[in-house]
């Protein structure tokens, strides 16, 4: 019974991705707003309704890997070594995503062509807007659960938005630089830096 459960999910894991590959492939070819998610599963030859049974809305399927980020900073947060600090437990994570050159570590150049089609997207950007918001609203209930401390602790709150704010103009900024033309290669040393000098400065704001 395992081993078919196992390949069950394997497969599901499996269509997911095909309607993921296909649907980022249409909207970097022809643009996130004129591609209709009928097209998405024409091409990929399944039902609109098995899209939909995958992924609840249009722009998932471009943003694939946001329960990928989800599950990672609740591992990173919950499973975190003793005595290390929340704080440190994301520093780390983002750092060893940028080490696999991970798509969510934010460096990379074949990455250019999935945030042109983002900037070209008033709904896409609107969802990368949404999305940041939930992470900051997961942040603060983790920094909660860490110190014990209500979950509507506007401390843990603050906190949360001040870590959401700091990573993502690191991101912006190594993504706005591969954009106008440089290298991952050359960016990666320059995003490292900016993310442990933010960190740096949390910590410090924290402490305090």
């Amino acid at each position: 019974m395992s081993d078919e459960l196992g390949l069950r999910e394997r497969k599901k894991r499996q269509t997911r991705q095909l309607i993921s590959d296909v649907a980022s492939s249409l909207f970097v070819q022809r643009g996130f707003d004129n591609v209709a998610v009928a097209e998405v599963a024409e091409a990929a030859n399944i039902s609109t309704k098995t899209v939909f049974n995958y992924f609840q809305r249009k722009e998932d399927l471009f943003f694939d890997r946001f329960p990928q980020a989800v599950d990672l900073i609740s591992w990173a947060v919950r499973e975190r070594p003793p005595g290390e600090s929340p704080l440190a437990a994301l520093r780390r994570l983002a750092l060893e995503l940028l080490k696999q050159r991970h798509p969510l570590g934010g460096v990379g150049d074949r990455y250019r062509f999935f945030w042109q089609v983002v900037l070209d997207s008033p709904a896409l950007q609107a969802r990368a807007r949404e999305f940041a918001e939930e992470v900051e609203v997961l942040l603060g209930a983790l920094f909660a659960e860490a110190a014990g401390a209500d979950p509507d602790d506007p401390w843990c709150r603050l906190t949360a938005a001040l870590v959401v704010t700091a990573y993502r103009t690191a991101y912006v900024v190594a993504a706005q630089r591969i954009l106008a033309g440089e290298h991952a290669d050359d960016v990666v040393d320059d995003h490292i830096l900016l993310l442990n000098r933010s960190f740096d400065a949390l910590e410090r704001a924290l402490a305090s």
